[in-house]
């Protein structure tokens, strides 16, 4: 494709938001063929730090099953070039995962708990048969039999046997993967600065319009420890915000939903599964707890690569959104309550030990007109979004930073239909 005249002049780009739409926008960016480091400047404005919103507390699922499907594709594709091109295996902790719905249910909590490290000291412990039985790592013929019948695969086998209802397969290593979202958010930032983009941290303040507000003109920050801010020039703002998107975007219609989660390193290595569970806890889960009734929960547990597996809970919306990520408020009984769950059904995670405790806000798309994510051109020249990935940020992160920078660089997206697909911010009135 030859270059276009608007290829060839100066251009002056800002991204807002060091998330995985961030870094991922800022990688593509520095990779298109019509970028030129003497023409063309890049920057990425983040108020904390890189991938220290969900991004970086996220789970890290990849499918191809995900959605919207006008994307998924593309982006689950580049996610495994990525991973080939930079070592992302050891680097990211890229790797293909079984997933499945586990029905299952749970022990008591004064039963399950072992006193492992990281979890509170043990309630009435009593003999149980499942923990030798999986500490030796063998199956009785009447458990392996009953796990055959719940349909669950031969090597995931670090839940209770006996408790598990039904299993149904949801994703094979061929169309599911995973990465560690950290590190491969930073890993994105980071290669995307070798290649000339350059990371501020600080807090963008106003966008300043020109042309009766038909298009961007400059953009101020506050760099992070200062006092003094800053103006500097733009052709082309991207917003990559996520659930901050209304700070500069009022009628973005994006509000925050918070999530918590911990890691667990476990007694001993999981299989590679993600599993999304349904699990009843018997009357009275905790000791002294007066409820008499079962209880459904269904925290995601995913097994990570060394040692180490992620499990989060269900969303809140009972703390507003702080001015930025590093004010994130922890809610610790949540974190407590997802570790109880594990235990409840595991092993290897009750006796295991917990590593981080964590919460976070996705953004989410309220509207008639769609459920997101938004990714394209504003009404206003030079402006542009991408933003309310939901909980498939990771997933789509690299599809939508490859398509963003389609459309600075060549005008529009080549490389999947995004206009035509209920995606195009215009459609909200942006």
């Amino acid at each position: 494709m030859p270059p276009s005249a608007a290829s060839q002049e100066k251009r002056n780009i800002v991204i807002v938001g060091g998330g995985i739409i961030g870094s991922t926008t800022a990688y593509f960016l520095t990779r298109h063929p019509f970028y030129n480091p003497s023409l063309h400047s890049i920057h990425l404005i983040e108020a904390a730090s890189v991938a220290s919103g969900a991004s970086g507390k996220a789970g890290g699922l990849l499918a191809l099953w995900a959605y919207p499907s006008s994307i998924v594709p593309l982006s689950f594709r580049l996610h495994e070039e990525l991973a080939k091109e930079h070592g992302g295996e050891k680097r990211w902790g890229y790797r293909g995962v079984s997933c499945g719905q586990l029905d299952i249910k749970g022990r008591r909590l004064g039963d399950a708990t072992a006193g492992g490290k990281g979890n509170p000291p043990a309630v009435n412990p009593v003999h149980d048969e499942a923990k030798e039985r999986i500490s030796l790592k063998k199956r009785s013929n009447d458990s392996y039999q009953a796990h055959q019948a719940a349909g669950v695969p031969e090597d995931l086998d670090w839940l209770v046997d006996s408790n598990i209802q039904s299993y149904d397969s949801m994703g094979t290593p061929e169309n599911t993967a995973q990465v560690h979202p950290y590190q491969f958010t930073t890993s994105m930032a980071q290669l995307a600065q070798e290649k000339g983009a350059e990371i501020i941290l600080g807090s963008v303040k106003s966008i300043n319009y020109k042309d009766n507000d038909n298009a961007v003109e400059s953009i101020t920050y506050m760099a992070k420890n200062t006092n003094t801010p800053t103006t500097v020039p733009t052709t082309d703002i991207i917003l990559t915000l996520g659930p901050w998107t209304q700070s500069l975007l009022p009628h973005a219609p994006i509000s925050a939903l918070r999530a918590h989660s911990i890691t667990i390193r476990p007694s001993r290595p999981c299989s590679a599964y993600a599993i999304f569970t349904s699990i009843t806890l018997p009357p009275q889960f905790r000791p002294g707890a007066k409820n008499k009734r079962p209880q459904h929960v269904s925290p995601e547990i995913y097994a990570r690569p060394n040692n180490e597996l992620y499990a989060c809970g269900e969303g809140d919306t009972l703390v507003p959104l702080p001015p930025t990520s590093a004010e994130v408020a922890v809610d610790e009984s949540r974190c407590q309550d997802i570790a109880d769950y594990c235990s409840a059904i595991s092993d290897e995670l009750r006796d295991g030990e917990i590593l981080t405790r964590q919460a976070c806000y996705l953004p989410q798309v309220e509207s008639r007109a769609g459920s997101g994510p938004l990714m394209g051109k504003t009404s206003i020249k030079g402006l542009f979004l991408a933003a309310g990935h939901t909980c498939w940020g990771i997933q789509n992160g690299p599809g939508t930073g490859k398509l963003m920078s389609e459309f600075v660089f060549d005008g529009e997206a080549g490389s999947a239909r995004v206009e035509g697909a209920g995606l195009d911010p215009r459609n909200y009135g942006l």
